[in-house]
């Protein structure tokens, strides 16, 4: 064979070997790629509406869930999603839960605590629950261990022994940064803008396939803005503006300065334009989900999926 055949016969083996190669990885890539799923598991406020449980979202990536807020009701709706009860995540099978964080101690987003920390024990949880959340949540959750000390003693010691870890947390209390960093996400706190209350925060989720913002309780945050551009999916509270007319002047100053209204919201979606923007958190007073849907409509113009209980945004 020729020199100039054995270079050309090299360099097309050198070629053929480059483009399996770059296929190879290519495929390499889609099958560890996430497939992270948004799950609402309580798209309601302190007001007891039977079908909007307390607020709670789950983010679920690969085997994992990790829970936002967990409001009254929060492992009900999570096992409703779990194949044991019908559902079709295996991750929400509560004895798998392991990872929680609250944006701040307002007993519609943490009223769910004790249930957290106890019940998926109780079914089998055998590794320590790991809560992220605003100063205060370490005594929350060390209060909550005296009060029920009687039913774990009980449970471990018992005709029903149980295993000695599931039911300890271990508590950060966060400051803004990133605040939690595994295979699957790293999740990045920062400060909203929940009127007086300063220990509150919005979370930024980051997987290898969509960036979700949870705004927490906030009226309209520049500190929100920062982390929030563009995002595949941004869950903001919103309170309705058509029925914000029928509140009374003190309520109408509490709320303004708390939260935001659906006309609000819709200026600020232009602004942050994410691929999709859900409403949660919704206060109606009196006002329908179209009313609501409208008054964000007009000024964003991209996708609005209003939050509802077990509803699953991919």
């Amino acid at each position: 064979m020729s020199q100039e055949l054995k270079i050309l016969f090299h360099n097309k083996n050198f070629i053929l070997s480059k483009k399996y190669y770059i296929l190879s990885v290519l495929f390499l890539s889609l099958n560890t790629f996430s497939d992270t799923k948004l799950i609402i598991l309580g798209s309601g406020t302190p007001n007891p509406d039977p079908e909007r449980y307390g607020s709670s979202y789950a983010v679920v990536v690969n085997d994992s869930a990790y829970l936002v807020d967990f409001g009254p009701g929060v492992m009900r709706r999570a096992s409703a999603m779990s194949p044991s009860y019908g559902g079709q995540f295996e991750q929400m099978e509560i004895a798998n839960i392991e990872h929680a964080f609250l944006t701040h101690i307002h007993s519609d987003h943490s009223g769910g605590l004790a249930d957290l920390v106890l019940s998926p024990w109780v079914m089998g949880r055998d590794t320590e629950l790991k809560l992220f959340g605003p100063k205060g949540l370490k005594s929350m959750v060390s209060n909550i261990t005296e009060a029920y000390q009687l039913d774990i003693d009980y449970r471990l010691y018992g005709t029903q022994p149980a295993n000695k870890k599931g039911f300890v947390s271990i508590v950060k209390e966060i400051e803004e940064g990133v605040i939690f960093k595994d295979t699957n996400v790293t999740v990045t706190a920062f400060y909203n803008n929940h009127g007086d209350l300063k220990e509150s925060f919005g979370y930024l989720f980051e997987t290898e396939d969509k960036k979700i913002v949870f705004s927490g309780d906030t009226a309209i945050s520049d500190n929100l803005k920062k982390y929030s551009k563009g995002v595949d999916i941004l869950v903001h509270e919103v309170y309705s503006s058509e029925g914000f007319k029928s509140k009374t002047a003190d309520w109408k100053i509490y709320h303004k300065a708390h939260h935001t209204s659906s006309i609000d919201l819709g200026v600020l979606a232009k602004e942050l334009y994410p691929k999709t923007l859900v409403p949660s958190h919704i206060l109606f007073w009196g006002a329908s989900e179209d009313s609501i849907m409208k008054d964000i409509k007009l000024n964003f113009t991209g996708k609005v999926i209003l939050a509802e209980d077990l509803l699953v945004i991919e």
